[in-house]
């Protein structure tokens, strides 16, 4: 009796261990799906709040303001409209009234000297301003024979200086203003490309 008994016990003490370590698995694979699944969602917000940011400089309404002047001089100059927006959007935020430390005025941030050899009356005047500097990008564009980069490190730093680096020199300032420009650029990009597929 006491040894049925005891075997009952065990058996129940079997059973209970097997439905136990089954609950245990049960519970470790949902975590672990939904640990992959958290951290999937976590990266995909990520993405889209980092999306977010950049493509909130499509809301400006400078920039649907300044958008014909762009067209019309990127155009006039054989320059892509995504990059000069790239540019501006880098260089002062589309605040036509921007004055960096060192003196740069406008929407594309044109150094007095600058301005007055491109016959720039009044750097603060969105219509002058974009078409000098995109007239002087062309002009380093075609400087370095074609290298965007370049042409870019030239904008920001200077055209003595790339050529005294022989490339874009060992500035993190311009590493990086470089590195925005492109992002800017290819978000413009599809931005102009979606409208073209809307007309």
């Amino acid at each position: 009796m006491d040894k049925k008994i005891n075997i009952q016990i065990l058996l129940v003490e079997v059973i209970r261990f097997f439905f136990i370590f089954t609950m245990i698995l049960g519970v470790s694979f949902v975590s672990i799906n939904n640990g992959a699944k958290d951290a999937q969602l976590i990266n995909n917000t990520r993405d889209i709040l980092q999306k977010a940011d950049f493509r909130s400089i499509f809301r400006h309404k400078k920039e649907r303001l300044f958008h014909p002047i762009i067209l019309q001089e990127a155009s006039r100059h054989e320059i892509d409209p995504a990059l000069v927006k790239a540019i501006i959007m880098a260089e002062s935020g589309y605040n036509p009234n921007a004055i960096s430390k060192k003196g740069a005025k406008g929407l594309m941030q044109l150094m007095p000297s600058t301005a007055e050899a491109l016959g720039v009356e009044d750097a603060f005047n969105p219509e002058q301003n974009i078409s000098g500097g995109v007239r002087y990008f062309k002009q380093l564009v075609n400087r370095f024979d074609g290298d965007v980069k370049l042409a870019l490190a030239a904008y920001n730093a200077g055209s003595k200086k790339v050529r005294r680096y022989q490339g874009i020199p060992p500035y993190k300032a311009t590493h990086y203003y470089i590195e925005k420009v492109f992002k800017y650029y290819e978000l413009y990009k599809d931005q102009m490309t979606e409208k073209m597929k809307e007309v």
